[in-house]
């Protein structure tokens, strides 16, 4: 079964809401050390719940996306479009972490989905 294993919100102005979270909730935050400008949030210890992070929107809206691991992107990729679904952001490499895509559903709903892989660059 493939579950939820991150959530990614997207805001216009990711330091205020990095903030925000990190006072109201206690969050641990960490920018991450990679090619883009991304915050990562520890939500809380052990196996309960799952951790996020949080970028600058590329289209001004706010949104939460959530990321479902799979065994291989290209996989899934392929079974979304044969079930109607779209994908809208293509495979692209987290550098030491994996790959991750984007997609809609057959009724427009966005969602995430990666595998792990530490050699993608």
């Amino acid at each position: 079964m493939n579950r939820v294993v991150h959530f990614e919100m997207q805001v216009p102005h990711p330091e205020k809401s990095v903030e925000f979270f990190k006072n109201v909730f206690g969050w641990r935050v960490e920018k991450w050390d990679g090619p883009e400008d991304y915050w990562l949030f520890q939500t809380g210890e052990g196996s309960d719940g799952i951790d996020g992070g949080l970028m600058k929107s590329p289209d001004g809206e706010t949104r939460t996306v959530n990321v479902i691991q799979v065994g291989s992107v290209d996989e899934y990729s392929s079974k979304i479009e044969g079930e109607g679904g779209k994908i809208v952001v293509p495979k692209m490499p987290i550098p030491g972490v994996g790959y991750v895509a984007y997609a809609n559903d057959d009724n427009g709903f966005l969602f995430g989905f990666m595998h792990e892989d530490p050699e993608a660059k």
